[in-house]
């Protein structure tokens, strides 16, 4: 009976010792997992990492320096600014200096040409300041101020072949006409008018038009 009561407790030894290290082995097998889930876990995060790092150190193809235009060349690279269109009206202007008698003719503040004239005399004097052509008559035809008598064109008529005229009070007028008197040129002789060789009042009459400035001078 003692032998058969000991048979049993080294079999009953026996399982449990079994039972004991089957119970290790399933809880070191529990932990191998965890730590194997853990590693796969981090190696992913790595991996997306990676993935993102390399798109965003992805470099844009290179296109090239771009071209540059060379120097010397302003035009080419500098916004100019555009360029106001020429007046020809403005670009030509009359000054009339009295003391000399003589009026000039300016393009662009250069001296194109002048002429001789005859100005107001005492009493009569021309009128000074800026004006602008507001007449211009071919062959014009002439007022006698206080007879009121008409002389038609033709070699008597005391405006010669061309009337520019350049001042106004709303009664009388003023401006460059010819003359058959030449004798006065170059002389305060006239009544406020400004008298030229009839040659000189056509070759004037070219050169202007309704608009010009006439700078008047003493």
């Amino acid at each position: 009976m003692r032998s058969l009561a000991n048979t049993k407790m080294v079999n009953s030894k026996f399982l449990f010792n079994k039972l004991i290290a089957l119970s290790l082995s399933a809880a070191l097998l529990s932990v191998a997992l965890q730590q194997q889930a853990t590693a796969q876990s981090v190696a992913n995060l790595s991996n997306s990492a990676i993935a993102q790092r390399s798109k965003s150190e992805l470099k844009l193809p290179n296109l090239g320096v771009p071209e540059l235009p060379p120097l010397g060349e302003p035009s080419q690279y500098i916004p100019q600014e555009p360029k106001a269109a020429e007046n020809p009206i403005e670009e030509v202007r009359l000054v009339l200096k009295l003391r000399e008698r003589r009026v000039y003719v300016y393009r662009k503040n250069k001296v194109q040409a002048s002429f001789p004239v005859a100005v107001g005399k005492q009493g009569w004097e021309t009128p000074t300041g800026s004006f602008k052509v507001m007449q211009m008559i071919k062959d014009p035809a002439w007022e006698h101020p206080w007879t009121g008598e008409i002389v038609p064109a033709g070699p008597d008529n005391p405006l010669g072949t061309r009337w520019i005229g350049f001042w106004t009070d709303g009664k009388n007028v003023i401006g460059f006409h010819g003359t058959p008197t030449l004798e006065s040129i170059g002389r305060a002789a006239s009544h406020g008018c400004v008298r030229m060789f009839d040659k000189d009042a056509q070759a004037l009459f070219e050169k202007v038009e309704v608009g010009t400035p006439v700078i008047v001078e003493k």
